[in-house]
């Protein structure tokens, strides 16, 4: 399955750079983490005006190709900082928020829970073939108009408010470390503000009054996911306020949003300038800020060195030969391999593969049959499926992504019986 290595937060800028081919190796070697934020600014390139000799269609497609197809699409920031608010826990520990599987009533009394591969993978499969539904259509030209609306000057003008009584920050870490210290505040004013922002007003006004009645305590205990909202956001109005972000580009407002989910990562990769000298600001120790150039010439490096594999290797399948990266050469991939995963992956890497049978393969293909056949049950209490006996997770893997073909002949044939 695609999508093993390193928990890896992406940007459009990224996918943008790159080739099919090269995307074949981030999406093998990385974890990607896709979010909401990523799939609205590639819809919304439908209304976009584009290079002479190409329709907005052919870039979207194009775009939904090079879209990994492992990994995971993280939930939506506002549904999670929502629940949180309204006492859910929301865990910070750099693995994406997914919605919850499916338990299924597996042969053989087994526990087991099903993700079934979610709508955003059909919809990038019609993408690529430049087929796109009405409501899609009706979105993107919606998006592209709230994105001409959006209004950095009146975030200047708040920025400047908050300057008035705290003082101008000298730079993009001093923005920041201003901006903690007001969310961390008990009873702060800014963090009323934010919570009676969330729509529709009932809403707000409840979050708010919720957080009251716990004697408004700092959101960083409260509700530590939405105080990392809170804290990007006064952020980037104070660094506007500051003159320390520009105010030309209305984008940067949408850019910036792809931090609210550095929590659910263990890398994030961006051509975009903002990103460049923001995100680093809101990693923590454990995260790295890798710069989209030098993944893509890394990528670029790796798609050459399996390249040089004999057509026999390559007909086996990018899915059977490259499990892991390569241990030998100077690839950027693999250091980070030995930075973020466990130090034994180069040990697994250059063990001798097991043998396998065609009997033995047969009986775990039959086993993923039979528990993705399985019916879903609709129940409410899933405390007993915290710890399934199995897990599986549902992708539709193409035969070939660019020159490279994804799986062996034998699975190709396994499929279409």
């Amino acid at each position: 399955m695609p999508g093993a290595g390193p928990i890896l937060l992406f940007d459009k800028s990224v996918l943008q750079s790159l080739s099919v081919d090269e995307a074949v190796w981030l999406d093998t070697f990385y974890f990607p983490c896709i979010t909401p934020v990523f799939f609205t600014e590639t819809l919304a390139d439908l209304e976009k005006e584009v290079q002479k000799g190409r329709t907005p269609e052919e870039v979207v497609g194009n775009l939904a190709e090079k879209t990994p197809i492992g990994g995971a699409i993280n939930v939506y920031h506002h549904t999670l900082s929502v629940n949180e608010l309204l006492g859910r826990t929301v865990e910070l520990r750099h693995v994406p928020v997914v919605p919850g599987g499916n338990p299924v009533d597996a042969p053989n009394g087994r526990r087991a829970v099903v993700y079934d591969a979610p709508p955003e993978a059909a919809a990038l499969s019609r993408w690529q073939e430049h087929d796109f539904l009405d409501v899609e259509r009706r979105f993107a030209k919606a998006w592209r108009d709230a994105l001409s609306g959006i209004d950095l000057d009146a975030l200047f003008r708040q920025g400047r408010d908050i300057i008035k009584r705290v003082g101008r920050p000298k730079d993009l870490l001093a923005a920041k470390v201003t901006a903690a210290e007001l969310v961390r505040k008990p009873g702060s004013r800014y963090v009323a503000e934010a919570l009676a922002g969330y729509k529709p007003y009932d809403l707000g006004r409840g979050l708010v009054e919720r957080w009251r009645a716990n004697g408004s305590p700092p959101i960083t205990d409260f509700a530590p996911y939405s105080a990392h909202l809170l804290l990007v956001d006064l952020f980037f109005c104070i660094g506007l306020g500051a003159d320390l972000i520009g105010r030309e580009r209305p984008t940067n407002k949408i850019d910036i949003a792809y931090l609210y989910y550095l929590p659910f990562c263990m890398a994030f990769t961006s051509r975009d300038k903002l990103h460049e000298r923001t995100a680093p600001l809101f990693l923590d120790n454990d995260q790295v800020f890798i710069r989209g150039d030098d993944l893509k010439t890394d990528l670029a490096k790796l798609d050459a060195h399996y390249s040089q594999l004999s057509n026999e290797e390559k007909l086996r399948g990018v899915m059977s030969f490259a499990h892991y990266p390569p241990v030998e050469g100077d690839f950027l991939t693999s250091k980070l391999w030995d930075q973020l995963m466990r130090p034994e992956w180069r040990d697994w890497a250059q063990k001798q593969p097991e043998i396998r049978s065609k009997e033995n393969d047969a009986k775990i293909v039959a086993e993923i049959n039979e528990i993705a056949d399985a019916p879903r049950l609709n129940i409410e209490d899933l405390s007993e499926y915290e710890e399934p006996d199995a897990v599986l997770v549902q992708r539709k893997v193409p035969l070939y992504r660019g020159k490279w073909r994804m799986v062996p002949p034998e699975v190709e044939k396994s499929s279409t019986k």
